[in-house]
């Protein structure tokens, strides 16, 4: 069962995008069949599973307008993300990543804020999610162009502590070998994305860790903080 917060954002999105197309869209002549581009010149109209995947993870090039084709799909992608229906979480890079929404109208852009925010709380409280905990992260994060808020509201508790123990898990490695994390997080905005992670991995991260009773976990995010040299010099390695 969907919390009120997640049930709220996908009607917010419903409503706000509801009847959009994109009316002069004519897709990529390489890729594209003729009755795949019609559904996005045609509002009202359910886009099928397969073609929904397509378009959602198609470069932004392959559009005539891609902003358009995303608010023409954005209420059927909502609720398949929400769903754990849309094939391509954590194997594609987002379209509504490569869109710059926050300049489209402000109740569109507060309308998809509410749902990506909503849908990771969603997560973080669902003890076994239909995507990987990390790829939603990404996902989010490289929709909203930022990880603050993300990291901002990982609450508490049995579940959200599990998430961020396999989470941690999963970024440890490039982190501490100064590379990105992430694989589909490709605007602009990623380096500042891994710093902030990189910094709060190394401070609160690190504390909730140990908290979790995972000291070797939450030492290699305290090596974090730690240049790069000083890092992979440090007596811990010693010990593995």
């Amino acid at each position: 069962m969907r919390s009120p917060a997640l049930a709220a954002a996908l009607a917010g999105i419903d409503t706000v995008f509801n009847g959009f197309d994109s009316p002069g869209e004519t897709g990529c002549g390489r890729c594209d069949l003729p009755e795949e581009t019609a559904y996005l010149r045609t509002p009202y109209t359910r886009v099928p599973p397969d073609v929904l995947r397509k378009y959602v993870f198609k470069g932004s090039d392959h559009f005539i307008d891609h902003a358009a084709a995303m608010r023409r799909l954005l209420p059927q992608a909502a609720h398949a993300m929400a769903d754990g229906t849309l094939d391509g979480i954590g194997w594609g890079a987002h379209g509504l990543a490569q869109a710059v929404w926050r300049s489209w109208p402000a109740e569109q852009a507060a309308a998809l804020d509410a749902f990506v925010r909503a849908w990771w709380q969603e997560v973080l409280a669902t003890p076994e999610p239909p995507y990987e905990v990390h790829e939603v992260f990404e996902t989010c994060a490289a929709i909203a162009r930022t990880v603050t808020p993300f990291l901002d509201t990982w609450s508490r508790g049995p579940v959200a502590d599990v998430h961020l123990v396999s989470c941690a898990d999963a970024w440890l490695y490039d982190l501490l070998s100064d590379n990105s994390p992430f694989w589909w997080w490709w605007n602009d905005a990623e380096e500042a994305g891994v710093a902030e992670l990189r910094s709060w991995l190394a401070g609160e991260g690190a504390a909730r860790l140990h908290d979790c009773g995972e000291p070797d976990l939450a030492t290699r995010a305290e090596l974090l903080a730690l240049p790069y040299d000083e890092r992979w010099a440090h007596p811990y390695w010693n010990t593995r």
